[in-house]
């Protein structure tokens, strides 16, 4: 399983590339490996959860792994869900925000602990 060293990572299998202030989010290749073939990708800017993601064997949530104000959705997934499988760290991001807190990106995981957690 890939797990980028940069990244932070949840206990939900989202991930979070920043950039200052800024975050990039997607889910994590152990993720989309289990969901399967990824069919649909639903992005809501509104809550906790950031959207739905759909998948040949599920639905699932897609939760912010920090607070911050969605700034951009990656238009590729509307025609292309599929590049979360083939590239979720690359071109299979999913959103664009601002980061309201940076403290929390403590709370996350770093790779060697998101690593274990998939065992």
């Amino acid at each position: 399983m890939n797990v980028p060293q940069n990244l932070k990572y949840t206990q939900d299998h989202e991930w979070i590339r920043t950039e200052g202030e800024f975050g990039f989010i997607g889910i994590s290749d152990y993720a989309q490996s289990n969901l399967g073939d990824i069919v649909f990708v639903e992005i809501e800017t509104v809550g906790e959860a950031f959207g739905n993601i759909e998948a040949v064997k599920a639905v699932e949530e897609l939760y912010m792994p920090v607070s911050g104000e969605v700034l951009e959705v990656n238009p590729a997934l509307e025609s292309s869900p599929e590049v979360v499988n083939k590239a979720p760290y690359g071109d299979g991001w999913m959103i664009k925000i601002r980061i309201s807190n940076l403290d929390e990106l403590t709370g996350l995981l770093d790779a060697a602990a998101y690593e274990k957690l998939i065992g």
